[in-house]
């Protein structure tokens, strides 16, 4: 099996590297320190199997299989982190990574490989026993990624619930025109219309 290592720090890809050659079945085709690297070395090595870290300089790990499987559909990567962070095992899952496993748990590191190679999807123990809750769990909408303020985030949830722009003013504290300009950038930021379908959104990302 030819395996590809992508971890930041050096001292840890030469650790799996050397547990990874002590079984005669495996050949480490290469390494590299970061997510642009797994992307390019995985075009020229299509290796078996990527072992790779996930929380790296420049492109995460997430994102580097993201990208890799978007070109290379039935690429085998598994990953390793010292975090179990719920929203980084929900994103493999969709992302279609075949495994995600705790660094610390070296003794499983090579028969996860080989299952993998095999086609099977490989989660730690600690990691499976979360699973299934993980994926009954709505994801609750993020404001922060379109930039939304607290006190934008405030005037949406009052927006929502009926109030005007005097009464919002009021409320707030401010100028009926500074609450028109915030409810302005707010529809911007959201790709929406008027403050109906600003409600309407609110309540449909609770």
């Amino acid at each position: 099996m030819n395996i590809l290592i992508v971890d930041d720090d050096i001292l840890v890809a030469g650790a799996l590297k050397t547990i990874l050659e002590t079984d005669g079945s495996v050949c480490v085709c290469g390494t590299g320190t970061d997510g642009k690297d797994a992307v390019s070395l995985y075009r020229k090595h299509k290796p078996d199997v990527l072992l790779m870290d996930i929380r790296m300089r420049e492109m995460s790990g997430l994102e580097a299989s993201e990208q890799i499987l978007s070109e290379f559909p039935n690429a085998k990567i598994l990953l390793l982190t010292t975090f179990s962070d719920d929203e980084y095992i929900v994103k493999a899952l969709k992302f279609g990574v075949k495994g995600y496993l705790l660094k610390q748990d070296y003794t499983s590191i090579v028969p996860a490989i080989k299952a993998v190679c095999t086609g099977q999807t490989v989660f730690g123990l600690e990691i499976v026993s979360r699973i299934p809750d993980l994926l009954q769990k709505k994801s609750k909408f993020n404001y922060d990624d379109y930039e939304i303020s607290e006190r934008e985030y405030k005037i949406i949830t009052l927006v929502a619930d009926g109030l005007s722009n005097r009464e919002i003013a009021e409320k707030l504290y401010l100028s009926e025109g500074t609450v028109r300009n915030y409810l302005s950038s707010i529809l911007d930021k959201l790709c929406l219309r008027d403050r109906t379908q600003l409600a309407i959104f609110y309540y449909q990302h609770l």
